[in-house]
């Protein structure tokens, strides 16, 4: 993983997508360093859309729609959830620059979350980015079990339903490589980050508020 340098001036929306467009993207050290730098790691993950994979007990919870599933709903409360302390994860990078810097990534309609909710509680999710036929994953977070993967599922049907070439993960946990996620070169990485962007993704090919059920998100995936 390359550390490029550190942020030292604001950052605006404009500035985070040509970023992304070149292969990068910030961090902080932790949730207290009020610090970002810039990252561009050494191999990349992904997750080819034309080769996710469902494992069989996921997918009879996806169809059974367990959980409401909604979009763009409480980008605030996704992001809160991602930046709570978890099993497993103590710390967590979402300092007070990224929460604002994203949230005015989502103002201006370049980050987008898929939420997860149960009994019209938020039980997890996920958040990321918008950029051409490309979608970068931030981050995701559960409250109870299969609630962030059925996120995941959701919307890497959206991301095909749209036309998108990219789903980028930034690195591959062991998680991820259960649907199929596999890490790249840097060079690999900016061949397929070219040929997604100059795409017209279209997000809301199945419309915002429009409740897509756990059948029609595997039927599309099936539809690859």
């Amino acid at each position: 993983m390359t550390r490029i340098n550190d942020v030292l001036v604001e950052i605006t929306p404009e500035v985070l997508l040509k970023a992304y467009a070149c292969g990068i993207f910030p961090m902080a050290e932790s949730a207290s360093d009020p610090g970002l730098y810039w990252i561009e790691p050494d191999r990349r993950g992904v997750i080819p859309l034309d080769k996710f994979h469902i494992p069989s007990r996921l997918a009879r919870t996806v169809r059974a729609d367990r959980f409401e599933i909604r979009i763009d709903h409480d980008f605030e409360g996704v992001l809160a959830g991602c930046a709570a302390p978890a099993p497993g994860r103590r710390k967590t990078w979402i300092n007070r620059r990224i929460r604002r810097l994203y949230t005015d990534l989502f103002a201006i309609g370049h980050c987008h979350t898929v939420e997860a909710y149960e009994d019209g509680k938020l039980v997890g999710g996920l958040y990321g980015v918008r950029l051409g036929g490309a979608f970068f994953g931030e981050s995701m977070f559960h409250k109870e079990r299969d609630a962030s993967k059925v996120a995941l599922v959701h919307l890497s049907a959206r991301l095909v339903k749209g036309g998108f070439r990219l789903l980028d993960t930034q690195f591959v946990t062991d998680h991820l490589k259960t649907f199929g996620a596999v890490d790249v070169s840097r060079r690999a990485y900016h061949a397929l980050l070219e040929a997604a962007l100059p795409e017209s993704g279209d997000f809301f090919a199945w419309p915002k508020d429009m409740k897509v059920s756990g059948a029609d998100a595997l039927a599309a995936l099936a539809d690859r």
